[in-house]
């Protein structure tokens, strides 16, 4: 069975991807920072620790097929507000995360010759900004970027890399929108989206008919831009 890890997989959409993937037959490997009842926990910002539990992981049971890095935080402010420590907290988490859940399983990939899928969440404040948001949309664009390059360098070995962008999913973060009705009437289809349907997404990247289908950014955003 093919093994995926999916961090940030406790709830939301890395919850929903993890089950979906599930569903679909591989072996899902969850994670999250605290929480019980994952298999893997370790904070992505911290880059040491992050690489001793992946590659004491991939040691004790083979390289991964796909990783989809959907671990992420946020901090929002307005910029002449938004303190230092807000902008670390958010891009040490959120972009530099992928390069230290990356680095240390990318290679075993390559060495065992897996055609294998790296999926990564970015959103659609990383390709428009969104107000508030300066320390997130630059992190979130910088996924995007990273995504593009990485699958130039993969794309010979068959491994597939691809952003999926959401726009305002069913979250608790959503929850915490202040005029939620105000919001919806800006998105086209007049709703949030479900983190089903993000799910469903990332489990079409990893379907053997998307084999081809490689540095893409795929929204889904209700038709928001």
């Amino acid at each position: 069975m093919k093994r995926v890890l999916v961090t940030g997989s406790s709830r939301g959409i890395g919850k929903a991807v993890a089950e979906r993937l599930r569903a679909d037959g591989f072996e899902v490997v969850t994670h999250a920072v605290k929480s019980e009842g994952v298999d893997l926990r370790f904070d992505i910002a911290d880059r040491e620790a992050t690489r001793r539990v992946l590659e004491e992981d991939v040691a004790a049971h083979g390289p991964y097929f796909g990783v989809v890095l959907n671990a992420g935080v946020a901090a929002d402010a307005p910029f002449p507000v938004l303190e230092g420590d807000m902008w670390d907290r958010v891009v040490d988490t959120d972009l530099t995360g992928f390069y230290n859940v990356l680095k240390p399983l990318v290679m075993p990939m390559i060495s065992n010759r897996i055609r294998g899928r790296i999926v990564a969440l970015s959103s659609v404040s990383g390709l428009v900004g969104n107000r508030g948001q300066v320390n997130y949309s630059a992190a979130k664009a910088g996924i995007i970027g990273a995504v593009k390059a990485l699958a130039v360098e993969l794309a010979k070995r068959g491994i597939t890399v691809n952003a999926v962008a959401p726009g305002v999913i069913e979250t608790e973060m959503a929850a915490s929108i202040e005029e939620p009705e105000l919001v919806k009437r800006a998105i086209p289809m007049r709703r949030f989206g479900t983190v089903e349907e993000v799910a469903a997404v990332v489990s079409f990247l990893f379907r053997d008919e998307a084999a081809y289908v490689t540095r893409q950014v795929i929204s889904v955003n209700g038709g928001l831009f």
